[in-house]
């Protein structure tokens, strides 16, 4: 059942970032709709990359990634990044991604010294940080361009 909202609540871009963000966190991941899916990927990949890089990323949805494995979420988060314009986020994620994971792996396991792990997320941290925050823009467009597929907007 779709979130109800009052026209009023949602009148700057602002609001709609709010209102899909919860929309995306007011219930457990996967969601029955793909849309949903989609926009809770790609919004805790922002997330996760702003407050702490690849390596809160790997934590965070560590637990899913294990579920789907490393090429299920790979090939999602590339397919959501490219859909919303984000073409060169999606080419660090096609590059990193998978080692990063497996050496998160081994580092959880001990298997690997952590200058190892922490080497290649600082390499894939920066490729990300190079593309100076255009993910926002797109992110906030795209939350603007679905908002409606998630949300039942009433008049009053």
């Amino acid at each position: 059942m779709k979130l109800k909202m009052n026209r009023k609540e949602l009148m700057t871009n602002d609001d709609i970032w709010n209102a899909v963000i919860r929309v995306i966190s007011e219930k457990d991941f996967p969601f029955e709709s793909k849309r949903v899916n989609e926009a809770w990927v790609v919004y805790h990949y922002y997330s996760e990359l702003e407050s702490g890089g690849h390596e809160m990323l790997l934590h965070w949805l560590g637990d899913y990634i294990k579920e789907v494995g490393i090429q299920q979420y790979r090939e999602e988060l590339v397919n959501i990044l490219e859909k919303i314009g984000a073409a060169d986020y999606a080419v660090v994620e096609k590059t990193y991604l998978e080692h990063l994971w497996q050496l998160y792996q081994a580092l959880e396991e001990n298997e690997i010294e952590e200058e190892n792990f922490y080497s290649k997320v600082e390499s894939a941290d920066n490729a990300y940080y190079a593309e100076n925050g255009k993910i926002e823009t797109l992110l906030e467009n795209y939350f603007i361009e679905i908002h409606t597929d998630l949300i039942d907007v009433v008049e009053n």
